[in-house]
């Protein structure tokens, strides 16, 4: 920054000064402006018109405050101004305000310059965040890439000499890495088909497009007594303005590899698989559709039938009567078999049987440990008077798993799955991804289990309205109020804070509309829709689409809003998704308040975005906003029961309450009850909830 000098000291220089950045500006665009001592626009670089779209002639002689600088931050701007006057250099992360309205998070450095007049002004010099974030990505990926990758990589200049060489390469070569720089192909390794790479190569760079998994044979210091064959692709390395630098090579060895290569394929397709199920099990609360997606995740990706079967007990715990009886019995809930004319197509939902004595499935379900059954086995999988039409069936199966459903240490049923002969039996990688998405299904078929019966259960449903306490969590301090409209009727309003894997917190905030022990009622279910929803990490938006189709079915009358945010005290960010619900505000550390103007979504229960399979519509209803909660900062949710009354609109109860959080640096508690003091009066009107939370250092 000291490099620039001030117009009065060098006046035929000001232009270049800031419009200049060579090689630097095609990495990186840097938007370079002065302002006078007034904070008029003197200069304005191109990189500032492409990066915030204003034109010199539009804003050279306007002050700069009022162009450039969002209205919730010109008393910052304001300060920041005095201390660089004082000639004090500023550095930070500032939004700036686009020709086009919307804000630009750039990286800021603001030192002392003088003006035309020899007056104190300022040199701005800004870069876009997020292309600082992507500059630091991208080197850090590349540097990654060149000293992790097991795969050989180089890059090589115009004349086809190595400029660089990672050590996978060096070892496959039996070279050092540093003898290759500045050489040739030829050079380094002359026992391979070097000529007729270099033409390959010189082909990518007259041509400008990348040739892939050309064949390299040839023997090399590495293994000078035999011949290796690499797989060889080309590409061109081209700079921001498409000039060609030289190309990057990448090589992998696959004379011995080719079954490694076949075996990492599996393992790319059995991960995707695990994230597929990620995304497939657990959609809903329904029990028998959660049991349905787990039988179409195994079948017939990894297996060729999935049969799926809980314990009655299970199922209907309460039923004491018939709780002795139905110890022993299985219910199929769901079943997917590879031929729907084959006899198997008669076992369908909903069917039941008794455990055989020594069967097993009574092995399996007692032990709580999977199963390999052998060929032989195969026919004790059909524990059903109808076994006997499946003997043909069963003649064709080559293998079979049986996998205990466990969830919270308790043995729900079991799922067994089975390959045709044709399709060879269970690889060990196989039944370890079977085992472990049969693990995670146990999870969602409990948690919609538990859903079910808690869901039936007034009793339940009655203590989530009084059970406010708030836990403790990592870098958030909370605190929150429920307020009835009055003592004898209570409502739908509630708040909650969730622990959530990776010391996350989720935050939530509801609404149901009406009073009374209806309203109340739902909100019991809701609140434990979204705890149950919430630990199993469903995203914000996917949490409200989630909801929205648990409103949907309590009936078509029902309707609530709702916000559920998840902080990341790691990251300091916090994902907002709303549901037609009021605004969060956010007061940040040097008391400034905003309130969050990120999609509103619509309410839940409206249907526009329920669906059969939790909302399974075009999903716009309900999108996240994310947010920057650095320490000191306050996240304010509260229903519009705060802000709304018979005497005031929306618009001046946020107002209201905007006053109401000046001095936010308060106590929480001793906030909190100011807020409530303030804006409601003896007797609300309305049932009001309000979350308070308050980042701190981890």
């Amino acid at each position: 920054m000291d490099t620039y000098q001030s117009t009065s000291e060098v006046p035929d220089q000001p232009v270049a000064a800031v419009g200049y950045a060579g090689v630097l500006r095609e990495l990186l665009p840097i938007a370079l402006w002065r302002e006078d001592a007034d904070g008029r626009v003197v200069e304005w670089s191109l990189a500032a018109q492409d990066l915030l779209g204003h034109r010199p002639e539009d804003i050279i002689g306007r002050v700069g405050t009022t162009v450039l600088v969002p209205e919730a931050n010109h008393e910052l701007a304001g300060q920041l101004t005095r201390r660089v006057q004082a000639g004090e250099t500023v550095i930070g992360t500032l939004p700036v305000r686009h020709r086009d309205g919307h804000r630009v998070p750039m990286e800021m450095w603001i030192v002392p310059a003088a003006d035309p007049q020899g007056r104190t002004g300022a040199m701005l010099v800004a870069v876009e965040t997020s292309e600082v974030l992507h500059m630091r990505d991208s080197l850090a990926a590349l540097q990654s890439l060149f000293t992790q990758s097991p795969i050989g990589l180089a890059t090589l200049g115009p004349d086809l000499r190595f400029l660089r060489v990672n050590d996978a390469l060096a070892r496959m070569n039996g070279v050092p890495a540093a003898e290759h720089l500045g050489k040739r192909l030829t050079e380094v390794v002359p026992g391979v088909n070097a000529t007729a790479l270099e033409a390959t190569m010189r082909q990518v760079l007259d041509r400008g497009k990348a040739v892939v998994d050309v064949r390299r044979t040839g023997r090399t210091p590495a293994d000078p007594d035999h011949d290796r064959t690499w797989s060889c692709s080309y590409a061109p390395l081209l700079d921001g303005s498409g000039r060609r630098l030289g190309l990057i090579a990448s090589l992998i060895d696959i004379t011995e590899g080719q079954r490694a290569q076949a075996a990492a394929d599996r393992a790319r397709h059995r991960f995707a698989l695990l994230a597929e199920a990620g995304t497939r099990i657990g959609t809903t609360l329904d029990l028998h559709q959660t049991a349905q997606e787990i039988a179409e995740v195994l079948a017939p990706q990894l297996a060729d039938s999935a049969d799926v079967q809980l314990l009655e007990a299970v199922l209907d715990p309460d039923d004491t009567a018939a709780a002795g009886s139905a110890r022993g019995v299985l219910r199929r809930l769901a079943a997917v078999f590879p031929d729907p004319d084959a006899p198997t197509a008669k076992l369908a939902a909903g069917q039941t049987f008794q455990l055989p004595v020594g069967s097993v499935y009574e092995q399996v379900i007692s032990d709580g440990r999977p199963m390999d059954l052998y060929v032989s086995d195969i026919p004790a999988l059909i524990t059903d008077p109808r076994a006997d039409a499946l003997r043909d069936y069963l003649a064709t199966l080559g293998a079979a798993r049986m996998v205990p459903l466990v969830a919270r240490g308790k043995v729900l049923g079991a799922v067994a799955v089975t390959r045709l002969r044709a399709r060879g039996p269970f690889e060990e990688e196989d039944c370890v991804l079977i085992d472990e998405l049969v693990a995670r299904a146990a999870l969602n078929i409990d948690n919609a289990r538990m859903f079910t019966a808690q869901r039936r259960a007034a009793l339940t449903l009655q203590r989530s309205l009084t059970n406010s306490a708030l836990p403790e969590v990592a870098g958030l301090e909370l605190t929150g109020r429920y307020l009835p409209a009055s003592d004898h009727d209570v409502g739908g309003d509630w708040f909650d804070a969730i622990q959530l894997p990776g010391g996350r917190t989720g935050l939530v905030i509801g609404d149901v509309m009406g009073h009374g022990i209806h309203a109340a009622a739902v909100m019991g279910q809701l609140r434990t829709a979204v705890r149950t929803l919430a630990r199993h990490d469903v995203p914000p938006d996917l949490l409200l689409r989630s909801l929205d189709a648990v409103v949907a079915d309590l009936g078509e009358d029902e309707m609530a809003t709702c916000v559920y945010a998840v902080h990341d005290p790691a990251t300091g960010s916090c994902v907002i998704a709303r549901a037609g619900h009021p605004p969060p505000a956010v007061v940040a550390a040097d008391g400034t308040i905003t309130f969050l103007d990120g999609p509103p979504g619509t309410p839940l229960g409206t249907g526009t975005g329920s669906g059969p399979g939790c909302g399974s519509g075009d999903g716009q209803d309900f999108r996240t906003e994310e947010v920057r909660l650095p320490p000191g900062s306050l996240l304010v949710l509260y229903t519009d029961g705060l802000i709304e009354a018979r005497d005031r609109d929306l618009d001046e109860g946020m107002r209201q309450l905007a006053r109401a959080l000046r001095g936010s640096d308060r106590p929480l508690e001793e906030l909190c009850d100011g807020i409530l003091a303030s804006l409601l009066p003896v007797a609300p009107q309305d049932d009001v909830a309000v979350l308070l939370a308050r980042t701190r250092p981890v």
